[in-house]
């Protein structure tokens, strides 16, 4: 009796065993890798750089000029610094990086690890732009906000952009998060939905099934982007100056698509 009554947990345990088994190679065979930049040697080739403030601050009232040399790698980790400078006519540098016309997916997981600074005036972003911006301009092109921080809040901010009705329209949503530590800030893009994930846990879904809504905009291949702003039209135009220098830190960026 007690033999069979062993053998039977064994056997449950076994059973538990392999499902938690299945799982996990279920979860490690939907997404595969096919891009990363880790930082190791210093910035990868399939990053462009934007310079200057971009025309009325990039349309948010902006109040930094965007350079290069604000970027620097140190231990492995990428570093966006914006520091009190005066050039080009601006009061902030800071940079602003993207993969447009190098690196551009359409679907996928895009996923980087970062610490951001937090003080009125700050707004750190990892997002994505639709590759067709120069022709048919923004919000018709379609934007995916992975993750946005504004000024003392701990709050990561998810949300798309897109062209509805001739009008601009969103869909997003917010989850506490403590934005001074590193954490891995994600969306996980199929033909259906677009979700978001923090630490691997969702918070916001949003439905573009065929393209609902006119949702047509997020059918189209993507590019990545990394800036990190001072003052604009949402984090207003309160800065904390004691704050400076600040530093954005991207451990890595990784993208992700299903196989087959």
């Amino acid at each position: 009796m007690l033999l069979n009554t062993l053998l039977m947990k064994l056997h449950f345990l076994l059973l538990v065993f392999i499902c938690l088994l299945s799982h996990f190679n279920a979860i490690s065979q939907t997404w595969q890798l096919v891009w990363q930049d880790e930082f190791t040697n210093g910035i990868g080739p399939d990053w462009v750089f934007e310079t200057g403030n971009g025309g009325n601050g990039w349309g948010n009232k902006e109040l930094q000029y965007y350079q290069s040399k604000n970027a620097t790698v140190e231990n492995g980790e990428l570093i966006i610094t914006a520091r009190i400078d005066s050039v080009g006519g601006f009061n902030y540098t800071s940079t602003r990086m993207k993969t447009q016309g190098r690196k551009s997916w359409k679907y996928g997981k895009v996923e980087a690890r970062i610490a951001m600074p937090r003080f009125q005036g700050i707004w750190p972003a990892f997002w994505m732009l639709g590759d067709n911006i120069s022709s048919v301009g923004w919000p018709a092109c379609g934007e995916i906000d992975i993750m946005e921080h504004i000024n003392t809040e701990n709050l990561n901010h998810g949300t798309i952009h897109w062209k509805k009705n001739s009008q601009h329209a969103s869909n997003g949503d917010t989850t506490s998060t403590n934005v001074t530590d590193y954490h891995v800030y994600a969306i996980e893009w199929t033909p259906a939905t677009i979700k978001w994930l923090v630490d691997g846990v969702p918070f916001h879904e949003a439905n573009i099934a065929n393209g609902v809504n006119d949702t047509e905009e997020f059918h189209n291949n993507f590019f990545i982007l990394l800036n990190m702003a001072v003052g604009g039209n949402w984090p207003g135009f309160s800065i904390d100056k004691t704050a400076f220098p600040a530093k954005m830190k991207v451990d890595y960026v990784r993208v992700y698509q299903q196989k087959n």
